[in-house]
């Protein structure tokens, strides 16, 4: 009966310092990634320099104020010209045109306000046909690509569990794939817990 309740106790314990401990890696991690941005500023006006210490954090409030200052001239007819000017520039240089390119159209479809892309919660079978996962919608196949599909197709993002930014990408039937009534953010919960946090339920009395 003791060990039980030292074995509850100690359970109890982690369930509470695992996530605490796990929050604050992660909070750590950013902060010390942020801080990092101060290197493009002078040294002269270093929060050590001003007032002789360091500030955690405050690479975070320098981050934030370079893109929406990079934003602001961007959103204007000069700013939009030196973009178009940077962007000609990194198209002549070898190896770097094609990762930068890469990279832009990514950003352009997950944070284009018309795109699909992660907007949507699938369940697919996936590794076969006899189980069942949680996708997410990124798109449909195009180029040459759709001339060798006779249905009609979607791609699709399969992630792992507990790490979601891995993952594979596949291309199915839209007719074998169902939309879930869940939200992306609820999908990504379920998946990083590994099923231990399971979605809001849904009134399933209509689904087929």
């Amino acid at each position: 009966m003791r060990k039980q309740l030292i074995k509850r106790y100690f359970i109890t314990g982690l369930l509470i310092w695992i996530p605490l401990a796990i929050t604050a890696w992660v909070l750590s991690l950013i902060v010390s990634v942020a801080d990092r941005s101060l290197r493009f500023l002078p040294e002269s006006v270093h929060p050590h320099t001003l007032i002789g210490v360091d500030i955690p954090g405050i690479g975070i409030a320098v981050t934030l104020l370079i893109i929406f200052l990079t934003g602001l001239l961007a959103a204007n007819f000069i700013g939009q010209r030196l973009v178009r000017w940077w962007e000609k520039l990194l198209d002549r240089i070898p190896v770097v045109n094609k990762i930068y390119g890469a990279v832009k159209q990514v950003s352009d479809t997950l944070f284009s306000s018309s795109g699909e892309a992660f907007r949507k919660a699938l369940l697919v079978r996936y590794p076969h046909q006899d189980s069942w996962t949680i996708a997410f919608l990124t798109g449909a196949p195009g180029g040459d690509i759709a001339c060798h599909l006779t249905d009609e197709y979607v791609s699709v993002y399969v992630p792992t569990t507990p790490n979601p930014t891995s993952g594979f990408f596949l291309i199915m039937k839209k007719s074998e794939v169902i939309e879930l009534d869940m939200d992306v953010d609820e999908a990504l919960k379920y998946i990083i817990s590994m099923g231990v946090v399971a979605p809001t339920p849904r009134n399933c009395a209509n689904k087929p």
